[in-house]
């Protein structure tokens, strides 16, 4: 069975969650990161080389203050209370986003847990925070524009590769499969354009209920897929 080397994921469905079971919103997303251990420890066990986690856009800054001090406050407790187990799980642990926005004390627990696990292998955990496609767009042709301006960069030469090597995740090769659930169909201004030749799976369930299972059902999916690259079906399934 082919195993995507690199899947990234909207959580969506937390809130909802919460709301069917007369719970507060921000029980759902303490379920919603209990949900994330579980997924990760998944992830490594099925070979997944790489899992992208969209865990706050650009856009989550509109609701409510309570519900925002609610989630960076959950998101830093859940670095501090799950570091060591990655560590010692060879878990590399990297965040892509706006970090401007947050607290020095957030940014600095960030750049530590990233510090601590650069060199594991066993898996990269990237944590999309404060993170819009459109704004990776606009930082990475904001890059190509000073490097033109400091004679580093003739703008003729400017093409997909030296755009994409100054977006979020140039470090990673682009996601092969996305996963949203919560019964949403669209990317929500995620990873636009890693996500150019990504398959695309939606799953109903909401993001507490989502599992290893659940991840091993789409990962299931993901290797019937034929995945052509513009190629005819025959040189595809060649490589060539």
């Amino acid at each position: 069975m082919s195993v995507p080397d690199h899947v990234a994921i909207i959580m969506d469905g937390n809130g909802r969650w919460a709301s069917r079971r007369g719970m507060p919103r921000a029980a759902g997303h303490r379920s919603g990161a209990q949900a994330v251990r579980a997924i990760v420890e998944s992830a490594r066990e099925q070979s997944v080389k790489t899992l992208t986690l969209f865990a706050f856009s650009s856009e989550n800054w509109q609701r409510p203050k309570t519900e925002v001090r609610v989630l960076l406050d959950l998101f830093r407790r859940t670095i501090r209370r799950e570091i060591d187990s990655m560590n010692e799980s060879g878990v590399r642990l990297s965040f892509i986003g706006e970090r401007a926005h947050f607290s020095e004390a957030l940014r600095h627990e960030m750049a530590q847990a990233e510090m601590r696990t650069r060199d594991n292998a066993a898996l990269n955990l990237v944590i999309a925070i404060d993170y819009g496609g459109r704004w990776d767009l606009v930082q990475a042709a904001r890059r190509l524009a000073c490097a033109c301006r400091d004679n580093q960069l003739d703008p003729d030469e400017i093409d997909e590769h030296s755009l994409g090597a100054r977006l979020a995740l140039a470090e990673f090769p682009a996601p092969d499969l996305f996963i949203r659930t919560g019964g949403e169909r669209r990317v929500s201004n995620f990873l636009l354009w890693d996500l150019a030749y990504s398959e695309l799976y939606f799953s109903d369930e909401l993001w507490p209920d989502f599992d290893g299972n659940s991840l091993a059902c789409a990962i299931d999916w993901f290797g019937q897929r034929q995945r052509r690259f513009g190629r005819l079906p025959q040189a595809a399934a060649t490589g060539l």
